[in-house]
């Protein structure tokens, strides 16, 4: 169950959604739903390609691929244990804290619970926090156009990874810069973060996970590298990947049929319920990202719970259940269960 502190918005917005200019007025959605979605980007298909991505992006799957393969079966099981765990804190950094804490304070974290998420992030091996959360706010308001970093209209490979394999297009370069960062540059502590993080992502992605299980229990450099600098690091990247593509593509939308963002089961579980995409872009200040399902899809949520109940994590904000139901009235696509029949109510229609 959910803690106690929760709190939902306040009347003036809890009605918003409802008014068809709700996604420009939230500031985490599309200016505009565009309805022709094969619209021609030919501009957007020209941006340099940055071929030093390509090469590492390129070695870091193929040596991952190959270490699967060739190596999975002689890896000590703890090794594999470990590369288990250290993904999931890793992911926990990307989701619990770059995407739900910085990117949408859709809850507010004390010192203990930020630092923590800091070094999580780390583990992640992503880019800095700052340009993370400037990438994901313009990704939200400038949704499936050439503004959105990731703009799954240009294609699977491009919003999973091509995105990274070329220059920005110019849109979301001059939207960047109107996105409000002033709470990520003001607060010391990430600051500090963002200043070193090269340090901090080469120490706890890469040269801890492998001193680990090389000292504590004899595996040897070959396989702790193998498998947690390639394997495990390739995985955690992808499965952050799959939500700005596999669920901007593939899935139903009980919440706004208008939108491409959709519920994807599978990349809820590999992302750690970051996959509820339709839910999460109608309210994205929702800290559980999702409506419906328990910890088993969205092992985020729980352990943002667990914080909660110590008093680490507080003002947990979520959308009220009138809102919701109002909104699957107006917008859904008739797929959420409330709205789905029973077999005998399918019969006697």
């Amino acid at each position: 169950m959910p803690p106690n502190n929760t709190n939902e918005l306040p009347v003036d917005e809890k009605d918003a959604y409802l008014d068809e200019n709700f996604l420009e007025k939230a500031g985490f959605a599309p200016t505009k739903v565009v309805e022709n979605e094969t619209e021609s980007q030919d501009e957007s298909k020209r941006q340099p390609v940055i071929w030093i991505n390509v090469i590492l992006i390129s070695i870091f799957h193929v040596v991952a691929a190959y270490a699967l393969i060739a190596y999975s079966w002689r890896i000590k099981i703890l090794t594999l244990l470990w590369g288990f765990i250290v993904g999931g804190i890793g992911g926990f950094g990307v989701t619990g804290g770059a995407h739900r804490l910085w990117a949408h304070r859709s809850y507010k974290a004390k010192l203990p619970l930020q630092l923590l998420l800091m070094f999580c992030y780390s583990v992640s091996g992503q880019n800095s926090i700052y340009d993370w959360v400037r990438d994901h706010r313009v990704h939200h308001k400038f949704s499936e156009t050439d503004a959105d970093p990731h703009n799954s209209k240009r294609g699977f490979f491009f919003s999973h990874v091509g995105w990274l394999m070329q220059k920005k297009h110019p849109e979301v370069i001059s939207k960047g810069k109107l996105v409000d960062l002033s709470d990520i540059t003001n607060d010391p502590y990430l600051a500090f973060h963002t200043k070193y993080f090269i340090y901090f992502k080469l120490l706890c992605c890469f040269i801890l996970p492998v001193l680990v299980p090389v000292y504590l229990w004899n595996e040897t450099w070959r396989y702790a590298i193998a498998s947690q600098v390639f394997a495990r690091y390739v995985l955690n990247l992808n499965f952050t990947w799959s939500v700005n593509s596999v669920a901007h593509i593939w899935g139903n939308k009980p919440y706004d049929k208008r939108i491409k963002p959709s519920q994807n089961l599978g990349v809820s579980i590999v992302a750690m319920g970051e996959g509820w995409h339709n839910y999460h872009h109608v309210f994205p200040w929702d800290y559980k990202a999702a409506e419906l399902g328990d910890y088993k899809v969205n092992v985020t949520t729980m352990w943002l719970d667990f914080f909660a109940k110590i008093g680490w994590a507080y003002d947990l904000k979520t959308p009220s259940k009138d809102l919701i139901r109002r909104t699957i009235q107006k917008y859904g696509d008739g797929t959420h269960p409330s709205e789905v029949p029973y077999p005998n109510e399918r019969k006697s229609d």
